[in-house]
């Protein structure tokens, strides 16, 4: 079948999604060709026993079903998730995400939350100067064992191990090859199910598959997925097993969500994925990923603020530092960057426990002229730190040099003045 042009096809897509809000939009308790064909796409893409899907609104929406799910199948509460994360939200999600439940107005942390340490080989507690990977790997999920044990004895029990299968608000962090496999184990043989939150990284932003975790040789129970599924409109997705669905079913408690995987949303997101595979983004953003990650990996060697370049396609962190040897954070740094990009037009944020990690999520049709232009300016702006840094040296300098200055004449004192006697004063 011959391909149409490419605006041919975005007026196609287009005309569908028009065609359809036209037509009809109504809840999901009403079965449409949409929402079959959208699930269709979805678990094509994904491990044979993912297979039921769950439509909701919005990557939140899916992590809270997936929590609900995974404690009515095993019967347990406790969730175990990791520092730095991030989930969603809601009620149940804040309750799990580090990055917001340890903030001074949070909610801090609650008897079911387990927090395990972030796997980051950078700058976590076990580094890349000090390990090999792989023992790395090991080393953090044991951490994911002990919290297991842990939770068995305290007879609360695992319900869950939740997490990012490249975790963006940890400061694109990506773990080490082994850490998922030894930590599904560590939960499976706890009674626990595993979910893999793929709503920012899934959808083939990796660039060699359609899901991050499948970079592990992995297969979650549950995955959720969101925030591109629908390029900019409301829809979401749980997808889970047959078994871990039929325990919810039998709880006899209906689910419901008034517009998860209504007509219109899913036309969207069909056309999404048809978007995704006509026009081979995958591919492209592997190759502009490597790309944008060989030209951040160059300009590091010009800039002695970057200390680590990371990423794998279209998720790449640039972690900013004081001193490349200590590895210090350079938050200061990381704002100056965020708010000139702005001003000259580019938008990046900076994440990580320490808000100095530049976060590269482009979107999935960004070019390599996208990237010199992106890798220019920040070249450009790295420069006028570096200028701003050597001058702020100098003013301190000055500014530690003036009490010694003052002292030095104080010590000095006066030049003593000769006395002046009568005699010496002559008349007029």
């Amino acid at each position: 079948m011959e391909q149409l042009p490419k605006e041919e096809t975005i007026a196609l897509r287009e005309k569908l999604i028009g065609d359809q809000m036209a037509v009809l939009n109504t809840n999901n308790r009403f079965l449409h060709d949409n929402i079959v064909v959208c699930a269709q796409k979805i678990v094509s893409t994904l491990p044979n026993k993912l297979e039921v899907c769950f439509f909701v609104n919005s990557g939140s929406e899916a992590n809270d079903l997936a929590l609900r799910l995974a404690q009515i199948h095993t019967g347990h509460r406790d969730v175990i998730t990791l520092e730095h994360a991030y989930h969603g939200h809601l009620t149940s999600l804040i309750d799990i995400s580090h990055y917001k439940l340890n903030l001074p107005g949070g909610v801090g942390q609650k008897k079911h939350v387990h927090l395990a340490l972030c796997p980051d080989s950078y700058r976590g507690r076990y580094r890349d100067n000090e390990y090999s990977m792989e023992e790395i790997g090991t080393m953090y999920a044991d951490e994911v064992g002990d919290l297991c044990e842990k939770s068995t004895q305290n007879e609360g029990g695992v319900s869950a191990f939740i997490a990012e299968s490249l975790l963006s608000c940890g400061g694109q962090v990506i773990p080490p090859k082994n850490y998922f496999s030894r930590v599904y184990e560590h939960v499976r043989r706890a009674g626990g199910v595993c979910i893999a939150d793929e709503v920012q990284v899934g959808f083939g932003r990796i660039g060699k598959h359609w899901w991050a975790f499948q970079n592990y040789n992995v297969q979650p129970d549950i995955v959720t997925m969101g925030k591109p599924m629908e390029n900019g409109h409301p829809v979401a997705c749980v997808v889970t097993t047959r078994e871990i669905a039929d325990s919810f079913f039998n709880t006899g408690v209906e689910y419901f969500n008034t517009y998860g995987g209504n007509p219109v949303s899913c036309a969207i997101a069909n056309a999404v994925f048809d978007a995704i595979e006509n026009d081979n983004l995958m591919e492209q953003a592997l190759i502009v990923g490597e790309y944008l990650l060989d030209s951040c990996q160059t300009l590091a060697k010009k800039h002695k603020q970057i200390g680590d370049v990371r990423g794998v396609g279209l998720f790449v962190g640039i972690d900013l530092v004081d001193d490349r040897d200590t590895r210090k954070a350079n938050k200061e740094c990381a704002q100056i960057v965020v708010q000139r990009m702005r001003e000259e037009r580019i938008l990046v944020s900076a994440d990580g426990p320490e808000c100095n990690v530049i976060k590269f999520k482009p979107p999935m049709v960004f070019t390599k002229e996208n990237v010199d232009e992106v890798v220019a300016m920040l070249d450009r702006v790295l420069t006028e730190v570096k200028h701003k840094e050597r001058l702020d040296a100098k003013i301190k300098s000055l500014q530690n040099l003036v009490p010694a200055i003052i002292e030095e004449h104080s010590n000095k004192g006066q030049r003593p003045v000769r006395p002046i006697y009568k005699e010496n004063i002559k008349s007029i």
